[in-house]
């Protein structure tokens, strides 16, 4: 029997595969996408259907041929990347590299490594989805088309370097769109008035809220008035009203939920959070076990749960806490309107597998994600929590104030979960347990406690909010929320102030002249309906090439339009206040498309520039300079000395306040599975040691 060739993404899922499959099996990875569009040119033949040029991506030669080698050797070939629309089409054109029929039972696709569905998949093998491929196809297309031909406008009409793209731009409206509505916000005065209580005779004090009649804001006037009527009047209990309140656990993650919450709770970007999540879901080692994958799919919309896992979660957690900890019957989840549905939501591969027992195994940032999923996967299936919840009318003259508090009645679910807030400032009103009151009791009045109030604008996006507000719009899929926000960052559109979105002046001149003139490019619902035909296609209710003809006849009037009567676009740079080394000339803050630099502004007569730095709290190793945070060409975080070029000292990551046990220089930082792993900065030195996950500094260490 000859053998069968399974393809993969990644070189971990090899790992992870090699456990289930027998020796018939040969495992390649791909290493992601093989052919895309040239980056040189447009790569699309807008005269001919749109037709992709697709070439070979630079670097992928040696890949490919070893692809083509063991084709030569199987006898069948199965394609397994990804279960989404990129996975599909990376399959699509690994099948016209390898002269597999596409319309053969060649694909194979699972939600989860685990031998089951690795086995379950092998059993159904199918031909490549071309919906699935023309959805990809036509995304692929429809940005290749803007960002190439829109791009060149805003290097016109503003300045060189600047990008635009279809989603892209919508969401920097949106992040504009909010600054504007800070800009123009007009904070206005208002009162509030509380009472602070205790029952009689003198008990445990506790504070009730003045109830207007029409439920109106109190001015100043309002509460003097009111103050005035209280005077000595006397408060008394009037009803009591308590009720059970029932709190339902929070769907399982999808991809947006997760990056919304991993920022909430651990302050993880979109990338590192789905970086992380790929690492738990392609497998990682562990002790005992060998490589395993943690975590279902993690890009998914569907919070839909397999039986087999619901019961898994429901027999946990009834052995852990008790029968009461599970309800009647498995919860299932709606997903929200326009959801695709084929994958589950993501959750571990085996509830088993506690974060307690992985501790050993992970490293730090894969352990708190595959702690934040676990727990709120468990919580899903877990029985509601209950609060009593009382209510007091309490009676001042022919006034009335309300005072509330609660009491946990029963944990549930939040014996090991509770969803994170949006507003860090955000509380649970009157979660303190009133004290016993009756009613026809009297009260004795503490004190009136009168305060001033301003309304306040909304507030600025952070990551999670905006994803929120992203995926509401129904702009971006799963696959997209991170790539978006790093975008605008790298682009110089917006910038990061106590974790929240501001615009760049660079952002709010291209927002403002990409509504004016490409309305459609940065219009909400516009894009949300073009995802919605994109989702057309790959249900082959559409034809991908209708769909993008639609799109890019109108956009290219438009542009045509635009490069007549748009007018250029001057941004005054900001001046440093200090002068150039090399003319004299005040030096200005630059914007390029790397960041921010600084520069004299009498370019190209004097090309004096140089980087804007950070400088670290920690000494070059080599010179004993400051070393300082640097960008790349590619937009990647280095570490080097401030004197370069005298000094050419250089680390990739990040320096810490660990001295080198041996020769006391300063250390780097790298984290990976199973630790961290610290290395001198110092190149003869070049000692290195790994402090295990889950150890105390210094207690559990291995050398490198």
């Amino acid at each position: 029997m000859g053998k069968t060739l399974v393809i993969v993404e990644s070189p971990a899922k090899v790992k992870t595969l090699s456990k289930f499959l027998g020796r018939q099996y040969a495992l390649k990875a791909s290493v992601g996408h093989v052919r895309d569009l040239p980056k040189s040119q447009l790569g699309v033949d807008v005269d001919n259907n749109y037709a992709p040029k697709y070439i070979t991506i630079r670097g992928k030669g040696d890949v490919i041929r070893e692809l083509k080698d063991s084709a030569k050797k199987a006898d069948t070939i199965l394609l397994a990347t990804d279960p989404d629309r990129e996975g599909e089409a990376i399959s699509w054109h690994l099948a016209y590299i390898l002269g597999v029929d596409p319309e053969s039972e060649c694909r194979i696709e699972f939600n989860e490594i685990t031998e089951n569905a690795v086995k379950n998949a092998l059993k159904n093998p199918r031909p490549i989805d071309k919906g699935r491929v023309d959805a990809q196809q036509a995304r692929r297309v429809l940005d290749r088309l803007v960002g190439y031909k829109l791009s060149p406008f805003l290097w016109k009409k503003v300045r060189p370097g600047l990008s635009a793209g279809r989603v892209q731009s919508s969401a920097l409206k949106i992040i504009c769109d909010r600054e504007r509505e800070i800009e123009s916000f007009v904070s206005e005065e208002y009162w509030s008035l509380s009472a602070e209580l205790s029952p009689m005779p003198r008990g445990r004090k506790f504070e009730a809220r003045f109830v207007p009649e029409d439920d109106k804001r109190l001015s100043k006037e309002d509460t003097d008035k009111i103050l005035a009527d209280l005077e000595g009047v006397d408060y008394m209990v009037e009803s009591i009203n308590v009720r059970d309140q029932a709190r339902r656990p929070a769907p399982p993650f999808i991809t947006s939920t997760l990056q919304q919450e991993a920022f909430r709770k651990l302050g993880f970007s979109g990338r590192r959070t789905m970086s992380n999540a790929q690492a738990l879901y392609e497998g990682v080692e562990v002790a005992g076990e060998g490589h395993v994958a943690l975590i279902t799919y993690m890009r998914t919309d569907s919070t839909r749960v397999a039986r087999e896992a619901q019961m898994a979660a429901r027999d946990y957690a009834r052995d852990r806490w008790g029968s009461k900890y599970v309800p009647r019957s498995p919860r299932a989840y709606v997903s929200r309107k326009g959801a695709q549905d084929a994958h589950e939501a993501i959750r571990p591969t085996s509830v088993s597998r506690t974060p307690e027992s992985l501790k050993a195994s992970l490293g730090r940032d894969q352990l708190r994600l595959y702690t934040l999923i676990w727990s709120r996967f468990m919580a899903s299936q877990m029985s509601d929590a209950v609060k009593e919840v009382t209510s007091v009318d309490i009676s001042a003259g022919k006034h009335r104030f309300r005072a509330t508090g609660q009491k946990m009645k029963f944990d549930g679910f939040t014996v090991i979960y509770t969803e994170g807030r949006d507003d860090e400032n955000s509380r649970d009103e009157d979660k303190r347990e009133l004290p016993a009151l009756e009613a026809g009791q009297g009260l004795d009045l503490v004190q009136l406690l009168p305060k001033q109030h301003f309304t306040q604008p909304p507030p600025r996006y952070t990551e999670a909010t905006l994803v929120k507000e992203l995926e509401k719009h129904g702009i971006g899929r799963p696959s997209t929320y991170a790539p978006i926000i790093d975008t605008l960052r790298k682009r110089d559109y917006a910038e990061l102030d106590k974790k929240r979105f501001v615009p760049t002046e660079v952002g709010l001149v291209v927002c403002d002249l990409l509504s004016e003139h490409f309305p459609s490019v940065v219009d909400l619902e516009f894009t949300a309906k073009m995802e919605e035909k994109l989702d057309g296609v790959e249900e082959n209710e559409a034809d991908w090439i209708r769909v993008t003809d639609a799109f890019y006849k109108p956009f290219s009037e438009t542009l045509a339009k635009a490069e007549k009567v748009a007018e250029k676009i001057v941004i005054e740079d900001e001046p440093v206040g200090e002068p150039c080394p090399e003319c004299g000339t005040e030096l200005v803050i630059k914007s390029g498309r790397y960041g921010k630099f600084i520069a004299c502004p009498m370019y190209p007569k004097c090309t004096y520039r140089r980087s804007i730095v950070k400088k670290l709290d920690v000494k070059c190793p080599k010179c004993g300079g400051d070393v300082v945070e640097r960008r790349s060409k590619k937009g990647r975080t280095f570490y080097g000395c401030s004197n370069y070029p005298d000094c050419d000292f250089v680390a990739w990551n990040g320096p810490t306040n660990v001295n080198c046990p041996v020769c006391g220089s300063f250390t780097t930082v790298r984290q990976r599975s199973g630790g961290l792993t610290y290395k001198c900065a110092n190149a003869e030195c070049g000692n290195s040691w790994k402090e295990v996950a889950g150890s105390d500094r210094g207690k559990k260490r291995e050398e490198a």
